[in-house]
């Protein structure tokens, strides 16, 4: 019977959601919960149990490169019963079908389901077992899903309230953009260095664009990058007193990514910064690539200073704008 009661309901959620995509995008209303939380819609008894054990090493693990632990998305324990009237229409959702007559085995993403901009992850499985086996497989896919639909939450807002002349004039110098929204301001601008920022009493959420030449057969590696940007940085971020400047934290090694996201290839750096001969540091991420013409390294970055904050939010934020760069149309 209670297996029965889980196929029933799963039956009924996606009527509605069929019935919500008929509807049309443009009648949903807007995703509620916090940012960086995820909906998880088990049963008690497989969250309490291993299952929910790889669930939460999966997206609650230590968010990486942080100045302090905090998980990479706080979680809400949803029973089947009580989802389709108080999280409907939640921003993340990852929703677990175990029943023994699933037939497919198979992890299922939909977006603007209930909501606009929503993530709905269906997990289908005949056991808990089978779950477990698709979680394994698919884990980190299921985290990126996540965390782009986040990011592209951000960008969409971006764009609504976007102070177009940092973007003009982060064309003007590389030849594409990034859009940033207002409430950020020019720190600095040279031929080939960009520094924007929001700063607030107690947080500053910060943005890098700067240009190199491309002199090295192989400019990607960690030293190279790292050494590039302390250079930099060196030069155009002093610290608020005599002798000090922003450099890389050597208390943590950064971590290094070959990605691709819309065509673009770059390499991901992330790690800590901190003030030579001060006390201040956060995180930071940058996407280097070469210029159209291959003559020079571009490199985007985010940073966050948020001493008295969790940095998590402030950093997902920040890092969302270096995604959402385009080359100019010739």
């Amino acid at each position: 019977m209670k297996n029965t009661s889980a196929v029933i309901l799963f039956a009924a959620m996606l009527a509605s959601l069929v019935s919500c995509k008929t509807g049309g995008k443009a009648l949903l209303p807007n995703v509620s919960g916090k940012a960086g939380e995820v909906a998880v819609v088990i049963d008690k008894e497989n969250w309490e149990g291993s299952l929910g054990t790889e669930v939460k090493g999966l997206l609650a693990r230590d968010c990486e490169y942080l100045p302090q632990r905090e998980p990479l998305y706080s979680l809400v324990n949803v029973s089947p019963s009580a989802f389709a009237d108080l999280f409907k229409y939640h921003r993340n959702i990852v929703m677990f079908n175990i029943a023994p007559d699933v037939e497919k085995q198979e992890i299922v993403y939909r977006t603007d389901v209930w909501a606009k901009t929503q993530c709905l992850i269906q997990i289908n499985a005949s056991c808990a077992d089978s779950a477990s086996v698709l979680l394994e497989r698919n884990g980190e896919n299921i985290a990126e899903a996540i965390e782009q639909a986040e990011r592209n939450r951000v960008i969409i807002n971006t764009l609504q309230y976007e102070e177009t002349k940092l973007g003009d004039e982060i064309a003007k110098m590389i030849g594409g953009r990034i859009h940033i929204p207002v409430g950020y301001n020019f720190k600095k601008v040279t031929d080939n260095f960009i520094w924007i920022a929001d700063e607030k009493q107690y947080s500053t959420q910060g943005i890098f664009v700067y240009r190199c030449p491309a002199e090295d057969e192989d400019p990607f590696t960690l030293e190279k990058i790292v050494a590039r940007r302390n250079e930099v940085l060196k030069n155009n971020v002093p610290g608020m007193f005599e002798n000090t400047y922003m450099t890389t934290s050597e208390y943590v090694v950064p971590g290094v990514r070959f990605l691709k996201y819309k065509g673009r290839d770059f390499v991901e750096t992330r790690g800590l910064w901190e003030v030579k001969n001060d006390f201040m540091g956060g995180p930071f991420v940058s996407h280097s690539f070469y210029s159209k013409d291959g003559k020079e390294i571009i490199v985007l970055e985010a940073w966050v200073y948020a001493a008295k904050f969790d940095k998590r939010q402030f950093m997902r934020q920040t890092e969302s704008f270096l995604y959402s760069f385009e080359w100019d149309k010739e």
